[in-house]
């Protein structure tokens, strides 16, 4: 029988159905880097020594892929905690990247009126996991240079009382390591409000921990308010997305009733577990990463327009005369960077440039300096 004759739907009525701010928002947006040296990312630039991927291979391939992921995911939680050194009566909940674990607390910790708190700039996915939960972000600026504002940090904190408060260590996109001396007082900060029966969380975000010089992991447990999250996506295994969280256990438990179940694959745990047998091998990587980092940071103090702030990450940024005619000069020469000059004006005229392998370094020394010799031609919009 046919349907009985029925009012079309006009197609800008159904956006009506999406929240007004998700409709304000837009996508996160990757640049197409085919054809390029890809150094707008922060990944590691390196693949794995062909030997491994023909083991790694024959380890993957007979997964059950039929099957929801199973106990083996125990195998990588035990695995995780040797290599981190995270101590057995401390929680962990694993992520599909950091992002996932970032999202997860923020939706846990979504009260009515409940507050996120972070430096700014920082990592975009704090505001954005914030407002996709329905939660209030404060962004306390850095200084120029910057650094943590401890004193600014302190006085938000007193006024917005945040549920969470997120400390990268290192940070981005500024790829510098904030003083230790700082963020115990943005750490004091939070403790006080607790005592005074405002109890918030603080999250210390050491994604880029395998370039820096030191970790806030030791330190976790003296503070039960303080969760520390990591990823291997910068320890070299960005495609397979995984990141881990850990403190105090009754804290990660609440976080762990909101995680999706199954999120992290079966593909995903046997790669990590490999990757963590064969950790020298990322921990060579590293080496090598850090020691070109040095060397783009000594080859950029020869460029007289051009800043490059301190460094404990994987990436550099670096101030120029016109970020947008930096950013497109180096494209057309096979370059891909990041321009970070939009998101906020401590950024003004900023690009950021991940280490890449020694050849691909050396192919941006030779571009950059061949660019900041010439006039700087800003695109037309």
């Amino acid at each position: 029988m046919a349907l009985a004759s029925q009012t079309p739907v006009q197609a800008d009525a159904l956006q009506a159905v999406f929240r007004d701010d998700v409709r304000a928002m837009h996508a996160y947006h990757v640049q197409d880097a085919a054809g390029y040296i890809k150094l707008d990312a922060m990944e590691n630039p390196f693949a794995l020594p062909p030997a491994l991927q023909d083991e790694l291979g024959r380890r993957l391939s007979p997964l059950a892929l039929n099957r929801y992921p199973g106990p083996r995911i125990n195998d990588l939680h035990a695995a995780l905690r040797a290599h981190a050194g995270i101590p057995a009566d401390m929680g962990l909940v694993l992520g599909n990247g950091s992002d996932e674990l970032i999202s997860l607390l923020c939706t846990a910790c979504a009260r009515p009126g409940a507050t996120v708190l972070a430096p700014v700039p920082g990592f975009v996915m704090y505001a954005v996991s914030a407002q996709i939960a329905g939660m209030q972000f404060v962004g306390v600026p850095l200084t120029a240079e910057f650094e943590l504002d401890a004193d600014a940090m302190v006085a938000a904190i007193a006024q917005h009382r945040p549920a969470l408060t997120f400390i990268a260590y290192p940070n981005n996109p500024t790829a510098n390591l904030w003083d230790d001396a700082a963020i115990d007082r943005v750490v004091q900060a939070v403790a006080d409000n607790a005592a005074a029966g405002h109890p918030g969380l603080v999250i210390i975000d050491e994604a880029y921990q395998p370039f820096a010089c030191r970790s806030w992991l030791p330190r976790v447990a003296a503070h039960p308010h303080v969760l520390l999250m990591r990823t291997l996506s910068k320890f070299g295994l960005a495609g397979i997305r995984l990141g881990y969280m850990t403190g105090r256990a009754d804290l990660i438990e609440q976080v762990d009733k909101v995680r999706p179940p199954y999120n992290i694959s079966v593909l995903n745990t046997e790669a990590a577990l490999f990757a963590l047998e064969h950790a020298d091998e990322f921990a060579r990587q590293a080496e090598v990463i850090k020691a070109e980092r040095q060397r783009l940071m000594a080859a950029l103090a020869t460029m007289p327009a051009a800043r490059a702030f301190p460094s404990e990450a994987n990436m550099i940024l670096v101030r120029v005369p016109d970020a947008a005619a930096v950013f497109q000069a180096l494209k057309a020469r096979g370059i891909l960077i990041k321009n970070v000059a939009g998101p906020h004006g401590l950024l003004a005229n900023c690009v950021r440039l991940t280490v890449g392998l020694p050849a691909e370094n050396d192919a941006l020394i030779a571009a950059l300096r061949a660019v900041l010799s010439e006039p700087l031609n800003a695109p037309q919009a």
